[in-house]
This record gives C-alpha cells, structure tokens and sequence, in this order.
C-alpha cells in the first residue's frame, strides 16, 4: 500500500489530506501523472518528497510497498 499526503494548494484542489493506493510495482512519475489527471493539478506547482526525501528525478524512482508520498506546496525562506 502507498500512502501520499497533499498539502498547501494541493490539498485544497484535492479536497483532501491523503489516499491510500494498493500498488504492487508503480513509479513514482506514472503515480503522479495518475493524479494529475484525477485531480486536475496541471495548475499547481508542488514538489515531490518519498519517505519525508525530496525527489528530483520521478522518472528513476521506483516506489515500494509502504512508501509514503507527500506532494508540498513551495517553499518559502525568510
């Protein structure tokens, strides 16, 4: 089972704070282009951390069963 939480904006269009999907073997690009189209985010900007890691390259990730997703609104320093 994967788990991905949404934040910020994200969790506002998804009108939600998670889902849970049972995946045996997904990347973590073909997950996310999944959501984008269940949820219409082609509008929102967000980056992509697995396990609480920012992950810059989705293409090469490969995800694991119990891998937690978390989709962040950007960030700003002060």
């Amino acid at each position: 089972m994967i788990e991905v939480k949404y934040f910020g904006a994200v969790a506002e269009k998804t009108k939600c704070d998670k889902e849970t999907f049972d995946f045996e073997s997904i990347s973590l690009s073909q997950i996310v282009a999944d959501l984008h189209q269940k949820h219409q985010l082609e509008s929102i900007t967000y980056s992509v951390a697995v396990n609480q890691k920012i992950v810059a390259d989705l293409e090469q990730y490969f995800l694991q069963s119990n891998d937690t997703i978390a989709l962040l609104p950007p960030f700003a320093g002060g």
